[in-house]
């Protein structure tokens, strides 16, 4: 197993390198100049050029890129052109409210996503599958900000048992932590339960009619013991890869949804980016998306190796 660890970190490093070419590279594109931006028209061309060679952009693209390679590597990932505050700072600030909403997604995902594969697996063409079917085409149909304006319209101005908006550390109060990320999590799990539900599905269906589990039900072990030990347990090797895929997804869809509960995680810093060109802030919350990514997709080759020997280097 750490041979096989070692050989997915190994190839990590220059997927990184590449990313941070290209984001690099991209940034270096936009039309508006961040001096111009910054000092708008009144600024005299003496002010422009002093400007533009205090923030390094009087050098060439491949300079800039090497001392800011240089940096971050070192973990310093430059100075935001409009606020004047570490990149790294801002988003190591930001980056646990992102994670935390994004973590207990996926366990409300997980949860009702397997549940529901496997009751919808256990009868086949039965209520309960066509109700958990109905159910993951309602949850990948629906938009997640919208199934979000909908649980707030509900849950939070209607029966005020949760926040609308907001954010509380679980450092400060972990019951105010679980009320305020409860709804945010629900709309973001929504589309994820639906997609593991139907592969949860698909893989049991095919597992229960292995003569393997016809055999362990022939031995007389208990109806759960068959289900949970031996074919729930190999029926979530394909289903490793859709989870990967959705905390993903999942990553991506926390940006949107913290807009929606007034969440200030990354998906606000990047927003705020965006609008004001701000291209250190850009390539700093790049970079540390791809990371995460390329996080949990370690995460899911070690899990992949654990369950299925086969995928392990000899």
């Amino acid at each position: 197993m750490l041979r096989l660890v070692a050989q997915r970190v190994l190839a990590l490093v220059p997927l990184l390198l590449i990313v941070s070419v290209l984001t690099f590279s991209f940034t270096s594109l936009l039309p508006s100049d961040p001096v111009d931006l910054i000092l708008g028209e009144s600024g005299t061309q003496e002010q422009h050029d002093m400007l533009r060679k205090r923030m390094g952009l009087d050098q060439p693209v491949q300079v800039r890129y090497a001392a800011w390679l240089g940096k971050a590597v070192r973990g310093d990932l430059g100075t935001s052109f409009f606020s004047s505050v570490s990149v790294t700072d801002a988003v190591l600030q930001r980056l646990p409210v992102t994670l935390s909403l994004t973590a207990f997604s996926a366990l409300i995902a997980i949860v009702v996503g397997v549940a529901a594969g496997v009751a919808a697996a256990l009868k086949p063409q039965s209520l309960a599958d066509r109700l958990a079917t109905l159910g993951a085409t309602f949850g990948q149909a629906v938009p997640n900000f919208w199934f979000g304006l909908i649980l707030v319209a509900i849950f939070a101005v209607g029966l005020r048992w949760f926040p609308a908006t907001g954010f509380v550390r679980f450092s400060e109060s972990p019951s105010d932590w679980l009320r305020s990320v409860t709804l945010p999590s629900i709309a973001l799990g929504l589309s994820a339960s639906a997609a593991i539900a139907r592969q949860v599905r698909s893989a049991m269906v095919g597992v229960l009619q292995q003569d393997y589990i016809r055999a362990a039900r022939a031995q007389g072990l208990s109806r759960s013991r068959v289900i949970l030990r031996h074919a729930l347990t190999n029926a979530m090797v394909p289903v490793v890869a859709v989870l990967s895929f959705q905390i993903t997804v999942l990553l991506g869809g926390a940006l949107v949804v913290e807009q929606v509960f007034s969440i200030n995680g990354l998906g606000t810093l990047a927003i705020g980016a965006v609008r004001q060109q701000d291209i250190p802030m850009l390539q700093g919350l790049v970079l540390v998306m791809v990371a995460l990514v390329v996080a949990v997709q370690l995460i899911t080759d070690i899990i992949y190796g654990l369950l299925n020997p086969k995928a392990r280097p000899s």
